[in-house]
């Protein structure tokens, strides 16, 4: 295998999610050092010594633990529920702010937030379960606000509605501007997820994700290749020097 870009650990967030469990699988191909952050270790089993800490988003103790000595955080929390503690108040919006303060305190340097397709777009119908968008807009916005400061960076990837089919099998559309819609397999934005550590054109970048025709893929960076600028990089190009 090429050197990866990468060097450090990285906290996986929800990492007992659907795709979470993606995530860590693609963080171990590429032989990076992680930490899974989960309330339970059995559903880790698969996996062999891998470093865990065991926690709930809502305990601000426990979300100050598992950032420690981390370099990057991708972030794959979702709510189960529309109300109570697993409600998307409690865990899109509430809890990844929690952890997105934790990480900047930490020192955290980069950080994915994996969000979804239609978060900008209050009068969808996924917003009927428990303001789920909303909320996850709103840790978008934080999560702007808090890592697009001198020192720290960020991706946000917002896939369409997910499926569990394994990676690599179809070709992708990514944009930015939640203007697409569609399906997208948990494997690939795991992937993406990943390679958004490291790739250029997710630096500091929100942008969308779709599945289209079923054809093998070698890799998915070529897809991060056709991003635009980040708007935060154009904005910045563009500002008058003082």
């Amino acid at each position: 295998m090429s050197t990866i870009p990468f060097q450090g650990k990285v906290l996986v967030a929800g990492a007992t999610g659907r795709t979470g469990l993606w995530v860590v699988r693609r963080l171990l191909h590429y032989g990076i050092s992680l930490r899974a952050f989960a309330r339970r270790a059995d559903k880790l089993a698969e996996f062999n010594n891998i470093e865990v800490e065991l926690g709930h988003i809502q305990n601000p103790d426990a979300v100050r633990r598992c950032v420690r000595t981390c370099n990057a955080v991708i972030c794959a929390l979702g709510a189960t529920a529309p109300i109570g503690t697993d409600s998307p108040v409690q865990v899109d919006g509430d809890g990844t702010i929690r952890l997105i303060d934790a990480a900047a305190d930490a020192g955290v340097q980069h950080f994915v937030l994996i969000s979804s397709i239609a978060a900008t777009k209050p009068f969808h119908p996924l917003n009927l379960f428990g303001g789920v968008l909303s909320q996850k807009r709103r840790a978008e916005c934080h999560l702007e606000k808090v890592f697009s400061t001198e020192g720290r960076t960020f991706a946000i990837i917002r896939p369409g509605g997910l499926k569990d089919g394994e990676p690599f099998r179809h070709k992708l559309q990514l944009d930015v501007g939640d203007k697409i819609s569609g399906v997208i397999d948990r494997s690939d934005v795991a992937e993406l997820a990943v390679l958004s550590l490291w790739h250029p054109k997710a630096k500091n970048n929100t942008f969308e994700a779709i599945r289209l025709n079923e054809e093998a893929q070698t890799s998915l960076s070529p897809y991060l290749d056709t991003l635009p600028a980040p708007a935060l990089a154009t904005n910045a190009a563009a500002a008058p020097v003082s």
